[in-house]
C-alpha cells in the first residue's frame, strides 16, 4: 500500500490484543483491526488502551489497518 492510497482515520483504541494487534474504533463508527507502523516500533513508542491513534487504512480492505502516530 503506498501512501497516496491509503486513508487516514483519528480513531481510539479500544482493546488490546495478543501479538501486538489493537482494536480502534474511529470517529466515524468503523471497527478496526491494526498493528503498530515500522516507525513507531522502531522509536519504540507505546499505544495502550483509550489512546488517541492516527490509523492508516487501504481502501481495498477498510477492517484493517496500521497505527501511523500517536496523538498527544
Amino acid at each position: 500500500m503506498s501512501r497516496e492510497d491509503q486513508i487516514e482515520f483519528q480513531g481510539v483504541v479500544t482493546e488490546v490484543l495478543a501479538g501486538g494487534f489493537f482494536r480502534v474504533e474511529t470517529e466515524a463508527g468503523h471497527m478496526v483491526l491494526a498493528h503498530i507502523a515500522g516507525k513507531m516500533r522502531r522509536f519504540r513508542i507505546r499505544v495502550v488502551l483509550g489512546d488517541q491513534v492516527t490509523v492508516a487504512v487501504s481502501p481495498y480492505d477498510p477492517t484493517r489497518g496500521r497505527i501511523i502516530q500517536r496523538v498527544r
